[in-house]
């Protein structure tokens, strides 16, 4: 069944783009997904985000806006806050960034003055960009300084240097989060470091948001962190968005609220929010729990053929939903041309950097995967498994096209048996 709203309109306004868009759905349900930061919304997900509030200019905040007409904005985005606050333990939300990165932006911004110092994660190790990369704008405002894990064989955290460092260069903010770290992080180390220099802790949590939400993994807010950011797609399984979560403070949830507007965007995407507000409500439901759960079970069942097959993983395999393999490493190919190669048979994934990787970010040692989408279509323990032996069985035989078209047909009758569902619960 085709999951896209009615296209007839689109089709014959702009059948371009109307096919572009069809290629798409068909490449989604014809292959894998394996990217870990990526996920497939309900139908009410993505009803909401196409619906007519795309129309609405809602500057401000609920009770509190510049423009007239704004009786349902305010019942969306009110909603929104009460459930994610519920979600995740907290007082104060904001649900209006535009994504992950205007979140992250947003809370530096409101929190520090130019200078002011943030210590987070290297991205080699397992960071996010917007965690102070060089590359980024930001370094030319704050100073960011980085930890890293002290073994990356086994992914433990080097916190001894990261209480020297933090003693040393005093840091504003203590920043907790990744986007390519496959264990937990001890939030009440991270938190005692942090009271004992005056820092502000923030979590990012933008791929284990929905896991937290669960229960599976620790909450952040539970150990003392002061704020969490987030996306709202990745394992939270909602549309494309961000948000910023304050403990209790109301005082940086002022600061906060002002910064992203009007201090960096103007209006709010009310069909985003929306679509925000369907996706918390999913993820209240009991059945969530069972959804997260199957995540971190079926990650680990992947990492156990990784480490039948001698296949070196950062971290020593898994704690959350994600996987980093050294493919270089282990099997003399790269990550760009493992991508490639899976991408030919149907699976979906994303080349990335290891551990002070002796490769380039764009052809690094590398690649990601997770199991967050896989487990939406219904994806268990032993479909898991056979993802991963296809998946090493296609590295092995890269320039074999007899093996990786027999793979293929296996690839799409997986796909086909395990199709993306219309609702979840």
């Amino acid at each position: 069944m085709a999951r896209n709203n009615d296209l007839s309109f689109l089709k014959n306004s702009d059948p371009e783009i109307c096919n572009a868009i069809l290629g798409e759905e068909k490449r989604q349900a014809e292959g894998l997904e394996l990217i870990p930061s990526e996920n497939y919304v309900s139908r009410a997900v993505l009803e909401a985000n196409g619906s007519v509030l795309t129309n609405k200019y809602s500057e401000g905040y609920p009770k509190k806006r510049y423009y007239g007409g704004q009786e349902f904005t305010d019942i969306v985005e009110t909603i929104a806050i009460e459930r994610v606050k519920k979600l995740f333990g907290c007082s104060y939300a904001n649900v209006q960034p535009l994504s992950g990165a205007p979140a992250n932006i947003a809370t530096y911004f409101a929190l520090m003055e130019p200078g002011d110092t943030v210590l987070g994660m290297d991205l080699s190790h397992g960071g996010h960009l917007t965690h102070g990369h060089p590359v980024t704008y930001m370094v030319k405002i704050f100073n960011y300084i980085r930890y890293k894990m002290k073994n990356p064989d086994t992914g433990e955290i080097d916190y001894n240097e990261l209480k020297e460092t933090a003693l040393r260069e005093r840091p504003k903010i203590i920043l907790a989060g990744f986007s390519a770290y496959s264990r937990e992080l001890d939030y009440e180390k991270f938190v005692s470091i942090a009271r004992e220099v005056g820092a502000i802790t923030v979590a990012d949590m933008a791929h284990i948001a929905g896991l937290i939400a669960a229960g599976v993994l620790k909450n952040p807010f539970d150990a003392g962190f002061d704020i969490i950011t987030s996306t709202t797609h990745k394992t939270l399984r909602g549309p494309r968005g961000g948000l910023i979560l304050v403990r209790e403070n109301e005082e940086f949830a002022k600061k906060i609220d002002k910064m992203v507007f009007p201090g960096l965007q103007g209006g709010p995407h009310m069909n985003n929010i929306a679509a925000k507000a369907v996706c918390f409500g999913e993820a209240l439901r009991p059945e969530f729990k069972t959804y997260a759960a199957q995540i971190l079970k079926n990650a680990k069942a992947m990492a156990e053929v990784f480490h039948g097959r001698n296949i070196r993983m950062l971290g020593g395999g898994t704690s959350n939903h994600l996987i980093l393999a050294d493919v270089y490493g282990s099997m003399g190919i790269t990550g760009k041309e493992a991508e490639t190669v899976l991408d030919e048979v149907g699976i979906t994934l994303n080349k990335n950097m290891i551990a002070d990787d002796p490769r380039k970010p764009m052809d690094p040692s590398g690649i990601r995967f997770g199991t967050p989408a896989i487990t939406t279509r219904g994806f268990r323990e032993e479909e898991c498994r056979e993802v991963a032996r296809l998946m090493l069985d296609t590295l092995e035989n890269k320039d074999n096209e007899p093996k990786k078209k027999e793979i293929r047909a296996r690839i799409l009758e997986l796909a086909l048996r395990f199709p993306v569902p219309d609702q979840f619960f």
